[in-house]
């Protein structure tokens, strides 16, 4: 299995009990939880079960249409860009509550970087299917 692969597929676990972690928080501190839900969903959505999909897409689809993998390449940028959209976002929700400029172009730009990161994915299966 290709080391992206393998690092999509790692990093889709950490962030699983990450957000299981802070679901525990939220339960614990339910006064402090209104400010993690978006963390806690976050990390759970696009962080285990997108990078899930990520991973396991890049390592099956290629091999049901008898492909190789469109760019290698675009499999890199995009996991270095949707981890760093999502540590983004993870770490700058919290002080959006506080109106914080910041936080909120932190917040705007993390975003943008994990919507590109979708954009970059499909494309690449896109490519690597398109001639089944």
């Amino acid at each position: 299995m290709e080391l992206t692969i393998v690092w999509y597929l790692r990093m889709s676990l950490i962030y699983f009990v990450a957000g299981a972690v802070i679901g525990l928080g939220m339960i614990l501190w339910p006064s402090e939880s209104g400010m993690y839900t978006p963390v806690h969903a976050h990390l759970n959505l696009l962080g285990f079960m997108s990078m899930m999909i990520y991973g396991v897409g890049y390592h099956i689809l290629p091999k049901f249409s008898g492909q190789h993998i469109y760019s290698p390449a675009i499999m890199k940028v995009q996991f270095w860009m949707a981890n760093a959209g999502l540590i983004g976002m993870a770490a700058s929700w919290p002080f959006t509550m506080g109106d914080s400029s910041f936080a909120g172009t932190v917040l705007m730009v993390s975003a943008i970087l994990s919507l590109g990161s979708v954009v970059l994915f499909a494309f690449n299966i896109i490519k690597t299917i398109k001639a089944v």
